[in-house]
């Protein structure tokens, strides 16, 4: 059996990480992926506490596994939640679009390991050195906000800049994915599009279908320069691609974005609906328990290690 340092240092039975996506990521998605042996994200977003606190509740009702809550950096509430985690004991706060530094003094002494998702090597090395216990290095493959730098090239180059472990992140979907992470250097991968279409993942119906239904070419990149995100094509895309034509200003692609998200999660609306998915959606195939995509995942990654001896020769 696969086992990583990453298996350790959260005392989870697989180097399988479940994104934090918010809307998408909820307390039942979550308490699967852990019980699984992986390590459930419940993605704040921009929620208020006490939502997220009974996203929490869900958790710790059905496992009592390890978990984690993600902290989006640009939720109005973010004081509130990192003293919420505190509270809860949360095991594991992953953190997107901004720096955990202040915060890591109190995440730290209430017991928190804290684990910010980046896109470049000076962020990493940065955080590195104010103490966090690893990073999620995410390449621009990925579904939602997306840097600049594709994880093939990312992660080594994180790895080779830290000493702390690394989880790589954008365009992994099953175990071929997860064995090229580990080849790159990574201690574990983080997967979002794939646990999308998780049986216990409750986004309403037809934003699993579109995901299952994407090809290769089924993703696009909308917004501008430092807000950009990952989306499946649809007609709310050739808006943004309208207003970017015509050099729309960021609060007018704001405006056309607000609430699209929580439309095609909640409500189901694939036209008009922001479908967040990351390239990988191509890969998945099959709706599925969670326990299920772990499992495959690993055994696929067990058989591709194993499949390298032929390739080698005395």
């Amino acid at each position: 059996m696969l086992h990583t340092p990453l298996c350790d240092l959260l005392g989870i039975t697989y180097p399988i990480i479940q994104g934090g996506m918010a809307w998408v990521a909820t307390g039942e998605l979550a308490a699967a992926v852990s019980a699984a042996g992986g390590l459930g994200i419940i993605g704040a977003g921009s929620a208020p506490p006490e939502a997220v606190r009974q996203e929490i509740r869900k958790v710790r009702e059905r496992t009592d596994r390890p978990f984690g809550v993600n902290i989006y950096y640009m939720s109005p509430y973010v004081e509130e939640l990192v003293d919420l985690v505190c509270a809860e004991r949360v095991p594991v706060v992953t953190s997107g679009a901004g720096n955990p530094g202040k915060h890591l003094p109190q995440l730290k002494d209430a017991g928190v390991k804290v684990i910010p998702v980046v896109a470049s090597v000076a962020l990493a090395r940065r955080l590195e050195r104010l103490g966090v216990d690893a990073l999620v290095a995410e390449g621009m493959e990925c579904g939602g906000h997306i840097g600049e730098i594709a994880t093939m090239p990312l992660v080594p180059q994180i790895v080779d800049a830290v000493k702390i472990p690394v989880i790589a992140a954008g365009g992994i979907a099953d175990g071929r994915g997860l064995v090229a992470a580990l080849a790159l250097g990574a201690a574990g991968v983080q997967m979002g599009t794939r646990f999308i279409c998780a049986t216990e993942c409750t986004v309403h119906p037809n934003y699993k279908q579109a995901v299952l239904k994407a090809g290769d070419r089924d993703t696009v990149v909308t917004g501008m320069t430092g807000h950009y995100v990952r989306v499946l094509k649809n007609k709310l895309t050739r808006q943004f691609e309208e207003l970017a034509a015509r050099g729309a200003t960021w609060e007018e692609m704001d405006r056309l974005g607000t609430g699209k998200l929580r439309a095609a999660v909640v409500e189901g609306d694939v036209e008009y609906g922001s479908l967040m998915a990351g390239q990988s959606a191509a890969l998945v195939r099959e709706i599925k328990p969670a326990v299920a995509i772990i499992e495959e995942v690993m055994a696929e990654a067990e058989t591709v290690i194993s499949s390298f001896a032929r390739l080698v020769r005395g």
